[in-house]
């Protein structure tokens, strides 16, 4: 019997569908305002696997754009009252549910300051909508396991979708268009050679650069939430500043790269690590030493990143059962998270 969390997983491919499908006419409002706005830089409102999407699109918009993307503290607004100034701004606040305090505080502040205000969300109405000027129904559908995949993932695609059209970039939007066609190729990828070898590690790394430092701080959650397990993610430079001391012989090692300027970089730090006696793992056909995992090439480096992590999700579903845990259900956790 399939859990919640491999049904939902499933799921991606058709959810994804689904948005581009039902909200063009917002995605359209949407970056249309930004193209009016013409923002000198943006903001992004979020906590938990919405903030590593908003971390993917901070990537991808600084790539594309060339405008610097910030994350605001939510607790600015709601802890501390703080008023920033904002009037040159856009905003993007992410949340599931649309109802966590803090992060519907500071969407508001940021309407309130002047910027466009985008909310990224599973729920409409919601708080979070009626404190933004463009909320926008990611339509992942009902999701029931604690861990959060397809809500993610459309998050992303989402914000991907208003990029591309805000900014007429015609690959791009081809790209997007595109996502569930790449997704159900990637949802059937099999990572099992990584299960193979980690064998009873309870701590590793998982690494990677622009927008696949994204994708790993979401797959360094997604160990700790649903398999108990100690994991930590880094870019694949910044390790090499201090962490890599803890990288002893056969330490596990992820390195997710994507098919870009980076790649090359990624793989070269885990064929490095490989050498040293750890256990490297990386999402390239181009390592030397460091173990192979397969990927699916979208033809684009931003989507090339996100389609990383749902192979990455079916295997730790799987993972997570493996270790006699239930992967819907993680221990002291909520669907929904409400801060102050």
């Amino acid at each position: 019997m399939l859990t919640h969390m491999r049904r939902e997983i499933n799921e991606i491919p058709e959810a994804v569908a689904r948005l581009l499908d039902r909200s063009g006419d917002a995605i359209r409002r949407t970056g249309g305002a930004l193209r009016e706005k013409n923002p000198a830089f943006l903001v992004t409102i979020a906590r938990g696997s919405s903030d590593h999407a908003a971390l993917f699109l901070k990537y991808a918009i600084e790539l594309t754009t060339g405008r610097p993307v910030a994350s605001l503290g939510p607790s600015l607004a709601s802890i501390y009252g703080a008023r920033m100034q904002l009037s040159s701004a856009a905003s993007i606040a992410i949340s599931q549910s649309g109802k966590s305090p803090d992060i519907v505080a500071m969407a508001a502040a940021a309407t309130k300051a002047g910027a466009v205000t985008i909310a990224l969300t599973n729920t409409l109405p919601s708080p979070i909508s009626d404190a933004s000027t463009h909320p926008l129904d990611i339509m992942a559908g009902p999701e029931i396991a604690v861990a959060a995949t397809k809500s993610y993932v459309n998050s992303i695609v989402a914000g991907l979708a208003i990029l591309a059209e805000w900014t007429g970039d015609a690959a791009l939007q081809r790209a997007v268009a595109d996502l569930p066609v790449q997704f159900s190729k990637a949802v059937e990828l099999d990572w099992q050679i990584l299960a193979d070898q980690l064998g009873e590690a309870e701590s590793l790394f998982v690494l990677g650069r622009g927008p696949a430092l994204a994708i790993a701080s979401e797959a360094a959650l997604k160990f700790k939430e649903t398999s108990g397990m100690h994991a930590e993610a880094y870019s694949a430079a910044e390790v090499l500043h201090g962490p890599v001391a803890l990288v002893e012989k056969r330490f596990p090692v992820i390195g997710l790269a994507a098919r870009d300027a980076a790649e090359s970089s990624v793989t070269g730090i885990l064929d490095d690590l490989s050498g040293k006696g750890a256990l490297a793992f990386v999402t390239s056909d181009i390592a030397r030493s460091a173990t192979a995992l397969p990927f699916v090439s979208t033809g684009h480096p931003i989507t090339d990143a996100l389609a990383l992590i749902l192979p990455f999700y079916g295997f730790v579903e799987a993972w997570s059962r493996s270790r006699g845990l239930n992967p819907d259900a993680p221990v002291a956790l909520n669907k929904v998270t409400e801060t102050q």
